[in-house]
């Protein structure tokens, strides 16, 4: 596997992850003025870390709140967190500066290991920062020695 450094913040970040459905095109908008949405689909930070107990989500999601976000598992262990930052309203006198904040949708989505516990998936939202919890199952089990009859 590859691992490159983030033109981002200098995070390491491995590019053939096979758990991240994430398709981004880094082309898309880039001929037009207006911001796209996938603009905020790509500034969506999500970090992803295993415990010995659960996978740990968290994800930077500032100024949004509970309401506006979604998390839901689908088709089994895909894990899929998305919502909408609504524009800022618009009067006619206002004179704008600079426009540099996201708004849009976004939607990330993770296909999780075998070793979940689906049904017990927590998700909380603190100081704009959600943290979505899923438990691993214990492995209790010990693997199966099968022994090879050698021929010849």
């Amino acid at each position: 596997m590859s691992i490159i450094p983030s033109i981002f913040g200098g995070r390491r970040t491995n590019v053939f992850d096979p758990f991240s459905l994430d398709v981004w095109d880094p082309f898309d908008g880039f001929f037009n003025s207006g911001r796209s949405e996938a603009s905020a689909f790509a500034n969506t930070r999500i970090d992803w870390k295993e415990t010995p107990e659960a996978h740990v989500f968290k994800a930077d999601l500032p100024g949004l709140k509970k309401q506006e976000v979604k998390v839901e598992v689908e088709e089994g262990r895909i894990l899929q967190i998305s919502g909408e930052s609504s524009k800022e309203q618009e009067d006619k006198n206002d004179r704008w500066h600079r426009v540099e904040r996201s708004s849009g949708k976004f939607m990330r989505r993770f296909m999780l290991p075998d070793n979940v516990k689906m049904d017990q998936v927590k998700a909380t939202m603190e100081n704009g920062v959600l943290t979505v919890t899923v438990p691993k199952e214990k492995d209790n089990k010990k693997p199966k020695v099968k022994a090879i009859d050698i021929s010849g």
